[in-house]
């Protein structure tokens, strides 16, 4: 049995497949996934899994070098955003590196995703809990 914390078998081989500056999407329960994009859907109910534990657990086996966010989620969804930078901050110190966080248009962000390779649905029911997270590399 898999000793890692990820126990997702597409959440797992999404991220063991990751090369350098690879996209992964971590997005709410309404975010549109295009057909380009590998969907992994774990929503269950509202708010199971939410957004933040699903940025957790992807995060324990995912080196990340820079998240790409909506500028509106600061306005429209301050706490969900406020928690989102700590565990970037977290994240930045168990992995000894700096995480440069880009911001860009929700319409925008929604274009963007066609480049992930996969999209993660979460049970998220709060308005533009999603992160697009860049690979980054342990060496």
């Amino acid at each position: 049995m898999k000793k890692g914390v990820l126990l997702n078998a597409e959440v797992s081989a999404l991220v063991s497949r990751l090369g350098h500056t690879d996209q992964v999407t971590i997005a709410d329960a309404g975010l549109p996934i295009p057909s380009s994009s590998q969907r992994i859907d774990l929503a269950l109910t509202q708010g199971v899994p939410s957004f933040l534990q699903v940025v957790s657990a992807v995060t324990s086996e995912m080196q990340v070098e820079k998240a790409i966010l909506a500028k509106e989620m600061a306005e429209n969804n301050p706490q969900l955003y406020v928690a989102l930078l700590a565990q970037l901050t977290e994240l930045e110190q168990r992995q000894g590196n700096t995480i440069s966080i880009e911001y860009i248009s929700h319409q925008v962000f929604k274009a963007q995703t066609a480049y992930s390779r996969g999209v993660i649905r979460s049970g998220e029911c709060s308005p533009f809990a999603n992160v697009i997270l860049c690979s980054g590399v342990t060496f």
